[in-house]
């Protein structure tokens, strides 16, 4: 495995990133920040990457860079935009990010990226069968599991629970723009997840983005068939992951 690689997570409001040691998972370097561009047009966000990896001083003999994007990504093409600007959708991301940087990047989905990092080193390093990461926070994001190899782009985070997209009520944000208790949040995120679990036969849920927190607050009223646990990457998962994902599949799977 390579020792090192420069993770960069990009979301609606951040572009964050660091250098992460692959066997350990820990950063080398502490983490950057940067402002995510308005608009965060394509040739903006890639400017912004640039200026991150020009921060680290980061050159190809250092390692390799991964990008997690709030986008379904396939074969380095973007096929939706998620709090970014809508001109993503369509562009071949993986070629704008050479083409500005000077380097090869790999790509994935965000929420694929927190997954990858929490099955590695976090809440699913000892977990089997289908895990499913589920972060909740602005929306939802979900990332799939299958004995620790992960399947890309589910995208589940608007799926139709009693006629309502579930991000209208399951997110943490719909929680706080409507004020409504933890118990009364927590039985929404109980109905989305036990609508999951009727789909795909999940066995263990991990909950992050920001509800992994507050976690201690909502969790005894949670009601699920299978284990739900809170995320312990924090809101280092999505740079730890985007690393990982320049790893060979074999070298991020869960051992069992």
């Amino acid at each position: 495995m390579t020792k090192y690689a420069l993770g960069i997570d990009i979301g609606g409001t951040g572009v964050k990133g660091a250098p992460v040691n692959l066997r350990t998972g820990e950063l080398v370097h502490e983490r950057f920040r940067l402002l995510t561009p308005q608009p965060a047009t394509p040739s903006a966000v890639a400017e912004t990457a640039f200026e991150l990896i020009r921060h680290f001083g980061w050159s190809e003999q250092d390692g390799a860079i991964g990008i997690g994007l709030p986008s379904v990504v396939k074969h380095g093409v973007a096929h939706t935009a998620g709090n970014i600007d809508p001109t993503w959708i369509g562009c071949d991301a993986a070629a704008l990010f050479k083409a500005v940087t000077g380097f090869n990047v790999v790509l994935l989905n965000d929420a694929d990226a927190a997954g990858l990092a929490e099955m590695r080193f976090g809440a699913g390093r000892d977990l089997s069968g289908l895990v499913m990461v589920v972060t909740l926070g602005t929306g939802i994001g979900t990332a799939a599991f299958y004995q620790g190899q992960l399947i890309p782009n589910t995208e589940l985070g608007h799926l139709i629970v009693r006629e309502k997209d579930a991000e209208r009520r399951a997110s943490l944000a719909a929680r706080e723009r409507h004020d409504w208790s933890w118990k009364k949040w927590a039985g929404y995120v109980s109905e989305y997840l036990s609508e999951l679990h009727r789909l795909l036969w999940c066995d263990a849920f991990i909950l992050g983005g920001g509800a992994s927190n507050k976690f201690d607050k909502f969790a005894t009223y949670l009601t699920c068939p299978v284990p739900v646990l809170p995320a312990q990457m924090a809101n280092l998962a999505g740079i730890i992951g985007a690393a990982l994902a320049t790893c060979p599949p074999s070298k991020t799977k869960v051992t069992k």
